[in-house]
């Protein structure tokens, strides 16, 4: 046999409906239907589920947070955010803007080079692909400067192209 409700007394059985009956949105109809059936004492998790289309652990879930929280702990949002940030945005925004100094001096900087100093500022082992997302969540850019040989002369290189171009046009 499956295990029934116990709804917490947060409301009467008419105000239990009425509450259901002033839900603004689908979900969160969804939500109250869900535990006013809950409280009819005659229906499962699965079978609640099952008639509202969502999961029997999502039943339990929505059950769980109305006898603990009462009716306003339906209305709490979800887990989303940066659970596992090692540092805040304003942190690494901070971390950037040093990391932007050295750059604007010429220095030319990769994520291995970064790894260091990001590492001593986390105060934590990180890993490569840490910063990698650290530098993209801010934007940062892959830019490198296109390889020149040391021995190119520009003007050479400059008749080259004009040369070349002309050439083409010919064919």
């Amino acid at each position: 046999m499956a295990r029934r409700f116990k709804i917490e007394p947060w409301f009467n059985s008419t105000e239990l409906a009425a509450w259901m009956q002033e839900s603004q949105t689908k979900q969160q109809y969804q939500h109250r239907l869900s535990i006013w059936l809950a409280g009819k004492q005659t229906f499962s998790s699965a079978q609640i589920a099952d008639m509202l289309g969502v999961s029997a652990p999502a039943v339990w879930k929505w059950v769980g947070q109305y006898n603990r929280l009462g009716p306003q702990g339906l209305a709490r949002q979800g887990r989303g955010g940066r659970r596992w940030g090692f540092l805040d945005m304003a942190q690494e925004r901070q971390l950037l803007a040093d990391l932007l100094a050295q750059a604007s001096e010429g220095q030319v900087l990769t994520a291995k080079q970064l790894l260091p100093s990001i590492r001593t500022r986390v105060k934590r082992e990180v890993s490569l692909d840490y910063v990698y997302r650290l530098l993209h969540r801010h934007q940062w850019r892959k830019i490198q400067p296109r390889p020149r040989h040391v021995k190119a002369d520009p003007s050479a290189v400059g008749s080259f192209k004009k040369v070349s171009a002309k050439r083409s046009r010919r064919r």
